[in-house]
């Protein structure tokens, strides 16, 4: 084992463990995937035979040497597994959503500052190539003052996936919590927390047991920003849309790291996050009464950025990323909207 390396173990070997975990942690140099726990079947240990594999929190928690506890469980598990690893002294990373309350999350960032131990979300679409490269388009004021901004999730699957717990009733449920906090933290890394929030958060497909599409409006001072997500999209909208006083940043596709981690691709490599020149956002910049458009290069995306945060945060080199008061805005967000959508109002954020 390398110097000054710590010890991860994984809760959880489903779709986001197999898929967004395990292999961005085991590309992270100082990061060491020492366990994980899956309780039932043996899907972990025939790609990692190299892993303790654990059935109980238990059994994964006796052993000292972990030091950080990543939970990719479904949603209603996340508070009281990470409740249970704080009290037991380990850093937490938890997938998102942070939990299924605002209350919840608030209580287990108040137990990560008395245990003294790092708690953070798994935001990893902060590692997106084309959001890294529309966050450095606004700070650079390309856009001018931003008056506008519009992120999509748009998807067209139009049948139910039965026995899926995403789509069946119950706390933490549906596409809000699911690709809410993603929107929802991309939005407050560049613009702030607002000053109130409208939501229209409904059920579109045909026997939908829980949401499955919402439109979200931050409302600030002088800028509005509209996130929306759907599953009966035929043909996406953009991905990003900004406009501004200079002029606008136009976006389709999505990152393709996603799409490569489910192949079984390894994060690393010169091509990593690359995306192909077709795919690359189009500038479009006022110059008096005229317009010019360029394409603008989307930089490299690269998940294992969060971890080498987290990595970093753990050993004292850096300032946490994604930090606990971060994730317990993107929770407040997650609660007003739910409160604008059914009482149909603007509700204040503070």
């Amino acid at each position: 084992m390398e110097p000054q390396c710590a010890n991860v173990g994984l809760i959880g070997f489903g779709f986001a463990g197999r898929t967004f975990h395990a292999p961005v942690i085991r590309a992270v140099t100082g990061l060491r995937l020492a366990a994980v726990l899956q309780r039932t079947g043996n899907d972990a240990a025939n790609a990692y035979p190299d892993v303790r594999i654990a059935r109980t929190l238990e059994e994964l928690l006796a052993s000292d040497s972990i030091q950080l506890v990543v939970i990719a469980t479904p949603n209603t598990s996340h508070f009281d597994l990470a409740r249970q690893c704080l009290l037991a002294r380990r850093h937490v990373v938890i997938d998102k959503p942070f939990a299924t309350t605002y209350a919840e999350a608030a209580e287990l960032v108040a137990l990560a500052e008395k245990c003294g131990r790092l708690l953070s979300v798994y935001q990893n679409r902060r590692f997106d190539g084309d959001f890294k490269t529309l966050s450095n388009l606004v700070a650079s004021e390309a856009l001018g003052r931003i008056v506008l901004y519009e992120s999509h999730y748009d998807r067209y699957r139009l049948q139910l996936r039965p026995g899926a717990w995403r789509e069946q009733a119950g706390a933490g449920s549906g596409v809000l919590f699911d690709l809410g906090p993603h929107l929802i933290d991309q939005a407050l890394a560049l613009f702030g927390t607002p000053e109130a929030v409208s939501a229209d958060v409904r059920m579109e497909r045909d026997g939908a047991a829980v949401d499955d599409a919402f439109d979200i409006t931050l409302l600030y001072r002088r800028l509005r920003v509209l996130l929306r997500a759907t599953m009966l999209a035929c043909k996406p909208a953009p991905h990003f849309l900004l406009h501004g006083t200079k002029g606008s940043y136009v976006k389709y596709g999505l990152d393709p790291q996603e799409n490569a981690l489910k192949r079984g691709e390894i994060p690393g490599g010169l091509a990593w996050g690359e995306e192909p020149p077709e795919a690359w956002g189009i500038l479009s910049q006022a110059e008096g009464e005229k317009v010019t458009e360029r394409a603008v290069p989307t930089e490299a995306g690269d998940y294992r950025g969060y971890y080498e945060n987290v990595r970093d945060a753990i050993l004292g080199k850096a300032a946490l990323t994604v930090t606990p008061q971060v994730a317990l805005s993107v929770m407040r967000v997650l609660e007003l909207a739910q409160q604008s959508s059914r009482e149909r109002r603007v509700i204040q954020y503070a």
